[in-house]
């Protein structure tokens, strides 16, 4: 028996990195699991990827998650094709670094669009059906930027925004059967890392190592390291945890 068994998970952003890695936990848990992500091709190819057990399905769906009328048709295209929904994931998430001097409005809209009107949307989608049959669990996704990051005054505000959202929802959906949680990732070794390594004309293995010096554990994260937080605060064992954020960052920011 796995601890999510017969029940029906949602990932935004997760095609690939740390989305991929959670929706994989959640699959070897014997979920049934729905990847969100903009580019349906590649949220249908990663969902035919996962490691499904004990007649769970998938299903890749594409979705802009800051567009209302796009993230009410994913909700219950899942709900239709999965039998229900029991979890949201939201994790979807843009960088578009600058200093503020030559940070555009646009780069602004853009990451809180996609991170906090995102988990807004997708949420308040979700929680109708949380509500009416008193059990959900909502993780979303922040990062220990939110503390702060020089050229991230739109990443960072975004993901503390994220950690307020969170709390709210602790509050207002407790009485409801529901809990909601975040984690805040340090630097975990995925493609969008990997691509801040080339921007910085540096090697991946010395970028990666460099990070590594940065924290008590001196190592990296993962993707596994994020989804296996993400499965114990998504299941029942955490049901008297909610409105908390878990800082999973090797204890980089202890100082």
């Amino acid at each position: 028996m796995g601890r999510y068994d017969g029940r029906v998970a949602v990932v935004t952003g997760a095609a690939r990195g740390i989305g991929f890695g959670i929706a994989t936990r959640f699959a070897e848990e014997g979920a049934s699991v729905a990847i969100v992500d903009l580019d349906e091709s590649a949220a249908a190819e990663a969902a035919g990827r996962l490691p499904l057990v004990d007649g769970a399905k998938a299903v890749g769906v594409g979705c802009n998650v800051s567009d209302a009328a796009a993230v009410d048709a994913a909700i219950e295209r899942v709900v239709t094709e999965l039998g229900g929904i029991h979890v949201l994931v939201n994790n979807a998430g843009i960088t578009r670094d600058n200093l503020l001097f030559k940070m555009t409005e646009d780069d602004w809209d853009l990451v809180m669009g996609v991170h906090l009107k995102g988990a807004f949307l997708m949420t308040k989608a979700a929680q109708k059906h949380f509500v009416e049959q008193k059990y959900g669990k909502i993780l979303n996704l922040s990062s220990v930027s939110s503390l702060g990051n020089r050229g991230q005054a739109n990443y960072s505000a975004a993901k503390m925004g994220v950690q307020g959202f969170t709390r709210t929802l602790g509050i207002e959906l407790g009485p409801f059967g529901i809990n909601a949680n975040a984690i805040a990732p340090g630097f975990i070794a995925t493609e969008m890392t990997d691509a801040t390594a080339a921007r910085l004309k540096m090697d991946v293995e010395e970028f990666r190592k460099l990070n590594a010096e940065h924290n008590p554990v001196k190592r990296v994260g993962f993707p596994e390291d994020i989804a296996a937080a993400a499965a114990f605060l998504c299941s029942d064992e955490a049901s008297y945890i909610t409105g908390q954020t878990l800082y999973v960052d090797g204890g980089a920011k202890l100082g």
